[in-house]
């Protein structure tokens, strides 16, 4: 099978979402208390499993912009990401991330390639996982610090709100 066409990497922090309403899809980071984004997380899960579930879900609405299965993929793995770096967090003092590439992931493990419905299924077991660590996280601990290489600073819970915009925003993406 060829390659996907490529999409052109997004290379802008996103960190911005943390202090300003995102002008794409609306979401509001700030208001967002992290007591409540496991919650939030299980209520969005079904709109990811419907969008999946399209008959179009494999199919790019441009050659450079990606299809809802793919959207799918990488929020699949944007759970597991976020779920590791939650438990550094929780783990150790002021740990640093390690770097991801989102772009260099979907081409190497072929996000186009995968079969929508068991995307779904990680989707919702990833998601699941992410939600429930989020709901265990002590009361103490939301001012705990982690950081990425790029000198990005968070606390649980700005991780906790920055993460929960990127569930939201792929909603919005894939118009679901």
């Amino acid at each position: 099978m060829s390659e996907p066409d490529t999409i052109v990497p997004d290379e802008k922090d996103w960190t911005w979402v943390l202090y300003e309403r995102c002008g794409e899809c609306g979401f509001t980071a700030a208001d967002v208390d992290p007591r409540h984004i496991g919650p939030t997380v299980r209520d969005l899960l079904p709109r990811y499993v419907s969008a999946l579930s399209r008959t179009d879900a494999r199919e790019r609405p441009a050659p450079a912009v990606w299809s809802v299965l793919e959207y799918g993929a990488h929020v699949r793995d944007v759970f597991r990401i976020f779920g590791e770096r939650l438990a550094l967090m929780l783990e150790h003092d002021d740990p640093l991330f390690e770097n991801w590439d989102q772009d260099a992931t979907a081409l190497a493990d072929r996000y186009d390639l995968q079969d929508p419905s068991v995307v779904a299924d990680e989707l919702v077991e990833a998601g699941e996982a992410t939600a429930a660590a989020f709901d265990e996280v002590p009361h103490d601990a939301w001012e705990r610090t982690g950081r990425r290489s790029n000198g990005s600073f968070f606390t649980v819970g700005t991780l906790g709100q920055y993460f929960l915009h990127d569930v939201v925003h792929h909603l919005h993406d894939v118009r679901a």
